[in-house]
């Protein structure tokens, strides 16, 4: 990758940025948007089916991290309220598409750091 050192500024989202890395991060960056998005790949989920698999995460900020997701463009969120009980459904947009092979190459680079120099512990 060529990365050229010269001061720029890029506007996103009417937000300035110095590198388009800093964009990136913008999008998914913290601990837990990465992790909803990988979940994600396999298909749409639900609110429980992620809470489920994402054990160490509390609702309140699933929720708030499911918003930020669906605001910037990365998720879609669906609501059948037809029939009770209300079913919500979470799925990957096409621009959130666009990041499965860098964040299947982030959980790999990760499954390999775990198993190298981590231990997985019985849930």
């Amino acid at each position: 990758m060529d990365v050229k050192y010269k001061k720029r500024l890029i506007r996103y989202n009417d937000k300035l940025f110095s590198c388009t890395t800093s964009i990136a991060m913008e999008l998914i960056g913290g601990k837990w948007k990465s992790v909803i998005l990988v979940y994600l790949i396999d298909g749409k989920k639900r609110y429980n089916e992620l809470r489920k698999l994402i054990s160490t995460i509390t609702e309140r900020t699933l929720s708030l991290q499911l918003k930020q997701l669906e605001k910037d463009g990365l998720i879609s969120r669906k609501v059948y309220a037809k029939k009770p009980p209300l079913k919500v459904e979470y799925a990957l947009t096409p621009f959130g598409e666009s990041l499965a092979p860098v964040l299947t190459s982030i959980a790999e680079w990760g499954m390999n750091v775990a198993q190298d120099k981590g231990e997985f512990l019985k849930a």
